[in-house]
């Protein structure tokens, strides 16, 4: 269990590190920091996937694409994740990285609610406290700007609507990765080939980017692999709960490193939906079964 704490915790961090290592790849703005993002991460993955011999399983899923609902469905999953990893690098260029680290701070929440409201699943007390402090927070950030930011809402709207179609596909996580990856190559390609004179530009004025850009494949597919290796290694409750270090560490990334300014009235909207993860947090360690002797 402790390889997979170790595991999990160096996931969050290295993504942590891939949100500030998209900055570092500037003057590439960031349709071709995603676009790179793809073009480096699918071989990666490659290697993933025969490490963990999943070539088995994704034949399976292909040989289910003679069903026309189901290969639209699995490239409607693809353009789902594909927007939330174009999110991602595109956010820390723009000045937009707290509002995400925000989106992500909400994400386990909007998935509560959404258990709620579409699965039947009863909530908790603990639970219910905390969708309410998580309302008191983005209420405070309605009520000073009048609205939420679309990057926050991106993040946590977006994803839930993907976590449950490929649940009701029931396709294993490696398998639904690998195809996620694989429709989003057309759209680098078209990406890469639509900015490609200034593309080598770049380059030959910046020849550090011949090295950061295979290497930010290389920080895609080790944090993938070490997320897929602690989620077979820890319980579901504990790989859980080790899920919300990665917001944390988004948070503190966009403000102490990136210098993102957080006003004195925004403290109050984090302060509130901190407190609600807290919450859900404590209550996964109040539920965790016991620890076996020896």
């Amino acid at each position: 269990m402790k390889q997979g704490i170790i595991l999990s915790v160096a996931s969050s961090a290295l993504f942590a590190g891939m949100y500030f290592y998209a900055t570092l790849m500037q003057p590439f703005d960031g349709d071709i920091v995603f676009a790179w993002r793809i073009l480096m991460g699918l071989p990666m993955m490659a290697l993933v996937v025969h490490r963990a011999r999943g070539w088995g399983p994704l034949r399976a899923t292909a040989h289910r694409f003679s069903q026309g609902r189901f290969l639209v469905a699995m490239l409607l999953c693809s353009a789902l994740l594909g927007v939330q990893l174009w999110l991602f690098v595109w956010a820390p260029l723009h000045g937009y990285a707290l509002d995400v680290s925000m989106g992500y701070f909400l994400l386990p929440l909007v998935m509560v609610l959404a258990g709620r409201l579409v699965y039947r699943e009863q909530l908790s007390r603990w639970q219910l406290w905390a969708v309410g402090f998580a309302i008191l927070g983005v209420a405070h950030e309605w009520w000073r700007l009048g609205s939420v930011s679309w990057a926050t809402a991106l993040v946590a709207l977006g994803y839930p609507p993907y976590f449950m179609l490929r649940r009701r596909l029931r396709v294993d996580a490696l398998s639904s990765l690998w195809f996620d990856m694989l429709f989003l190559l057309p759209v680098a390609i078209l990406i890469l080939q639509s900015q490609a004179s200034e593309a080598a530009r770049i380059f030959a004025d910046h020849p550090r980017l011949l090295l950061q850009v295979p290497l930010l494949g290389l920080l895609s597919v080790v944090s993938l692999s070490m997320y897929l290796a602690a989620s077979r290694m820890l319980p579901l409750g504990l790989f859980g709960l080790l899920s919300y270090v990665e917001p944390v560490l988004l948070f503190w990334v966009a403000f102490l490193l990136m210098r993102e300014p957080v006003a004195p009235a925004q403290w109050l909207t984090y302060g509130p939906i901190w407190l609600a993860i807290g919450l859900i947090a404590a209550e996964g360690v109040k539920n965790l079964p016991p620890r076996r002797a020896g």
